[in-house]
């Protein structure tokens, strides 16, 4: 059974690798309107470290930290996500996931399945949904509507000459590359504004580079260059919209902390009304299954 939220919610995170630690820990430290109620991560080292801080206690049994909380925010990798959102849903936590919820559609299918069986509420961390400026722009052109075009390059340099981020020791990405990292970020917007994918073209490119061409429900069609591994001279992340009154740019945006603390309010509303987040488990599981079929089409050639 879902937790009932008090007047200032308890959220523990589960995860201490460089995303939690400059992005999760931060904004949940910082949110006035709820308790960081812990850290659990894989390496109990460092949780103690990351809980010291954050001005909150770490946790050795990660059932002892659902215990002490109402909701739980993971930046895990997605496979290890996914089993843990389950037991979070299963003792009535309230989960907000990190994208991709999983990189198979039957592990983000159980992560639903137990989030609808819990009646917990769900909330998956796209960036580009949550961040104030973005999040606007995606609201204003979805409901103006008239597009027919979406091109979107997301050209990151984690694995470029001379990279030093600290995402480049992620065993996952460097597994899954550029569409299953950055991918559901276009996918996010595309979605919102265009419709659902119907149909999909995908191609690889050099490295993990993958471009897909995309059928939306709306008629509308679109592009997507991915990947981790551009130089860093040519590194960007552009999104255009082409329609009946012109194009448009999707603007910057600032961070993710604040972006974060802006999917914890989420997840507290989604909570507290009972009425699912447009960015759910279940849209996760359908960023998944999109993800998918375009790993499957590339890998086709």
């Amino acid at each position: 059974m879902a937790k009932q939220l008090g007047p200032k919610p308890r959220i523990g995170l589960l995860g201490t690798g460089p995303w939690a630690a400059r992005t999760h820990a931060p904004a949940l430290a910082g949110h006035p309107g709820v308790e960081f109620s812990g850290v659990w991560g894989r390496r109990p080292e460092a949780a103690a470290e990351l809980a010291v801080a954050s001005g909150t206690r770490a946790y050795e049994d990660v059932d002892a930290l659902f215990d002490a909380s109402d909701a739980v925010a993971l930046a895990l990798p997605p496979d290890v996500q996914a089993p843990l959102a389950v037991r979070a849903a299963a003792a009535g936590c309230h989960v907000l996931l990190d994208k991709p919820v999983a990189t198979t559609v039957a592990l983000a299918r159980e992560v639903t399945e137990a989030v609808e069986a819990a009646g917990v509420a769900s909330v998956v961390f796209c960036t580009l949904r949550f961040a104030e400026p973005t999040a606007r722009w995606i609201d204003e052109q979805a409901a103006a509507g008239g597009w027919f075009l979406g091109e979107a390059h997301w050209l990151g340099s984690l694995y470029g000459p001379g990279s030093t981020s600290a995402y480049a020791a992620s065993p996952w990405r460097r597994e899954k590359g550029g569409l299953w990292d950055v991918g559901p970020h276009v996918l996010s917007v595309y979605l919102p504004v265009l419709g659902d994918v119907t149909e999909i073209t995908a191609a690889p490119g050099p490295d993990d580079t993958r471009h897909l061409v995309l059928r939306h429900g709306s008629g509308a069609s679109s592009t997507a260059t991915l990947t981790l591994s551009a130089p860093p001279e040519a590194a960007e992340a552009a999104l255009t919209l082409h329609g009946t009154r012109g194009r448009t740019e999707m603007p910057r945006w600032d961070g993710a902390v604040g972006a974060f603390g802006a999917a914890v309010d989420a997840l507290v509303a989604a909570a507290r009304t009972g009425t699912p987040h447009p960015c759910d488990a279940r849209f996760g599981l359908r960023l998944t299954e999109i993800l998918t079929e375009a790993e499957r089409r590339a890998a086709r050639g």
